[in-house]
């Protein structure tokens, strides 16, 4: 434990330093490209190199913080973090499929990031600044709108893509060139540092995937779910709090920039010439010059959008001032009358006694206007009029729309630093880690009793090197001792399975063997009557006859079981079993018995044992290897395929070496002689099928004469 967790803080170094060495090439290849003037920005080489070496997070971490830093030397890049962030996010996708130092994946690379982060930058560069950042890009839209008689905005997109294209094309050129010369061995040390286990290759990460389709929903996909998920609530609310916060304090500045104005105009205006103003307008003396110094009022109040003083009765308004605006809004002339708006009657009492109001919100001249009206007041305390000064918030609102938009372009960026941070991390110490295990755990428990399989997969298992330092690496290490500690179990249990079917063996050729030494006529029966079964059943498998029958169980079972094909012969008398000459009908007759009781005492040794047993196969085999094809045979007379396989395997076996085989009352008939009678019983005595293979197996066969037979 001690060890790996000094692994994790050695890669976690290699990572840092990583990082840092892509920040800095990002940052002066963006100063050295800035200085120049060019229209292209060389501000990804570092994110695209270290994503290419270290994994998406150091990718994309290096993509964000060079556009920090890159801000303070150009302001405005940092609404393009979220772009390079996406590119580091594309480097490592594209980097499973293709190879930098293949031109033509290069090309494709530097064609399809460079289109992705025109499109996107020219989004940002109108929607935030409506122009692009570089002097020498926008001389080349110009030129290119003045040509093609294009849209500033299509130009802008056209040109953007070309150089990005470029730009996307010398980076990659620049990562593929830096890549060739660092060792391999760094390389792997570098890629194998991400991980915390064995790194798994593409083939793996593929069979992963496969794997957890039976899944409803893997655990990393429900991570990422629940990961992005708040991200994007977190971000979200960030946005809002912060646009909300920025529009009140915006209107309470605007607000208050509105009420100094209408105080400092009221300061201006005499309230003895009111009326005269109503009357005469601007004949009056003084009129004009405070007119002008109202516009002076109006022009210092940020925000003030209209300025105005008029006054008020129950019937409406009468103006006394009203300055033209830039929007081109009508203006009244001194003494004109205009009927008091929907929005201002809830506050007539207060007005008509000269008293100050709050500021109202309203929809006067078809805007969203925010007025703030102030009495001017005589030296008697009566107010003469009231000064009044609009606040546009269309105009907040659209400006809060740019903001905003701001705010969403950064946060965009750092929303994926966040959700590639969150998911990075999940899936190095989480879900990598523990749908590794849980597949070789799947593929341990589906081993059933194959020691190789087994023991294929406990090594699978160690070298799946899980070092988290938590929960994950405490299950990896008590899975590995468990698994381990079953495959010895098995291994412990087949050898005593091993040693208990050795001793089963043993006896079942001591059985055979006292049958045989009463035969005095058939020397090693059971020894080469096994050989020609297991010749027979392997070649009927090879050919692929009986495969539904065929399996490993069954020709184990029959190879064991062929020496009891005989063991009926123990209740045999010896005058009849060993008769040297010819049998009589009815020595014949007690001579074929020995099926019935070789039967009766296999099933008597199947009874004492409870589930599947080879000695099934035995008990087939003695009750039924004298049955003929045609149904001619006994003891029950079956035909065909209604004849186990068994014995139709053992009756060509059992009839070749009685042929082959001296007798007291004949010699041993020669090879060829042998092989003619087997061949014309092919059909009626015996399964087709079974002499075919049998005789394709010549050699085998030969093989076993010389070794029991002195002569053919």
């Amino acid at each position: 434990m001690e060890y790996n967790s000094k692994r994790i803080q050695r890669n976690i170094r290699e990572r840092a330093i990583l990082v840092i060495i892509g920040v800095i090439i990002n940052v002066v290849m963006f100063f050295i490209v800035e200085k120049l003037e060019l229209p292209i920005f060389m501000d990804t080489i570092g994110s695209v190199g270290v994503a290419a070496l270290g994994g998406i997070f150091p990718g994309v971490l290096t993509a964000f913080a060079t556009n920090i830093i890159c801000n303070f030397i150009k302001n405005g890049m940092l609404y393009f973090a979220f772009e390079n962030v996406l590119v580091a996010m594309y480097t490592v996708w594209f980097l499973r499929k293709y190879d930098f130092q293949k031109p033509v994946d290069a090309l494709r690379f530097a064609l399809v990031s460079g289109t992705f982060s025109g499109i996107l930058g020219t989004m940002v560069g109108l929607g935030v600044f409506e122009s692009p950042l570089s002097f020498s890009m926008n001389v080349f839209i110009e030129t290119l709108s003045r040509s093609l008689h294009t849209s500033f905005a299509v130009s802008y997109l056209i040109i953007n893509i070309l150089f990005n294209i470029l730009d996307k094309a010398l980076t990659v050129f620049v990562v593929s060139f830096l890549l060739r010369y660092i060792p391999e061995g760094k390389k792997r040390s570098i890629i194998a540092g991400i991980w915390r286990q064995r790194p798994l290759t593409n083939e793996e990460l593929v069979e992963i995937k496969e794997w957890e389709k039976d899944l409803k929903k893997s655990s990393r996909t429900r991570m990422t779910l629940v990961i992005v998920s708040i991200a994007f609530i977190l971000c979200t609310v960030m946005g809002w709090i912060g646009g909300s916060i920025y529009y009140e304090n915006e209107k309470n500045d605007r607000t208050e920039n509105a009420k100094n104005a209408v105080v400092f105009a009221a300061s201006v205006i005499d309230p003895g010439k009111v009326n005269d103003y109503i009357k005469r307008g601007r004949s009056v003396d003084g009129y004009n010059e405070t007119e002008e110094l109202l516009y002076k009022i109006r022009k210092n109040a940020i925000g003030v959008e209209y300025l105005y003083a008029l006054k008020i009765d129950e019937r409406g308004v009468i103006f006394i001032f009203d300055l033209e605006s830039d929007d081109g809004a009508k203006t009244y002339e001194p003494g004109e009358f205009s009927l008091i708006e929907d929005a201002f009657y809830p506050y007539l009492p207060d007005l008509l006694e000269g008293k100050e109001i709050e500021p109202i919100e309203n929809n006067s001249l078809g805007k969203w206007l925010l007025t703030v009206y102030y009495p001017v007041k005589d030296e008697e305390g009566n107010c003469a009029c009231y000064v009044g000064a609009d606040v546009s918030l269309d105009y907040m609102a659209i400006y809060m729309q740019k903001f905003l938009l701001k705010v969403m372009t950064i946060l965009a960026g750092f929303f994926l630093v966040i959700l590639v941070f969150a998911i990075w991390m999940s899936d190095i110490y989480n879900a990598f880690p523990i749908s590794s295990l849980a597949k070789c755990v799947d593929s341990f428990s589906h081993s059933g009793y194959d020691q190789k399989a087994l023991d294929n997969n406990v090594r699978a298992l160690r070298r799946l090197d899980i070092y988290t330092g938590d929960e994950v690496e405490k299950l990896y290490t008590s899975i590995c001792d468990m698994t381990l500690n079953q495959a010895e179990q098995m291994r412990s249990l087949r050898r005593l399975n091993e040693s208990t079917a050795k001793m089963q063996q043993g006896l079942i050729m001591t059985m055979a063997n006292m049958v045989e030494n009463r035969d005095s006529d058939t020397g090693a029966h059971i020894q080469k009557t096994a050989a020609y079964v297991k010749i027979i059943v392997e070649g009927l498998e090879k050919k692929g006859y009986y495969a539904e029958k065929i399996t490993p169980k069954f020709k184990s079972d029959v190879v064991r079981s062929a020496p009891l094909h005989d063991v009926g012969k123990i209740n045999i008398s010896d005058s009849v079993l060993n008769k040297p000459g010819k049998l009589t009908p009815e020595e014949f007759e007690i001579m074929k018995t020995h099926t019935i009781h070789g039967k009766k005492i296999i099933e008597d040794a199947i009874s004492t044992v409870s589930g599947e047993s080879y000695l099934k196969e035995a008990r087939n085999m003695a009750a039924y290897h004298h049955e003929r094809w045609d149904g001619k045979g006994y003891p029950e007379g079956l035909h065909g395929e209604v004849i186990p396989l068994s014995a139709r395997i053992m009756a060509v076996a059992d009839v070749f070496d009685a042929l082959t085989s001296p007798r007291v009352y004949k010699p041993a008939f020669p090879l060829d002689k042998a092989l003619e009678i087997l061949n014309e019983g092919a059909g009626t005595q015996f399964d087709p099928k079974c002499i075919e293979v049998f005789f394709e197996a010549m050699p085998e066969v030969k093989t076993v004469l010389r070794k029991y037979n002195k002569t053919e």
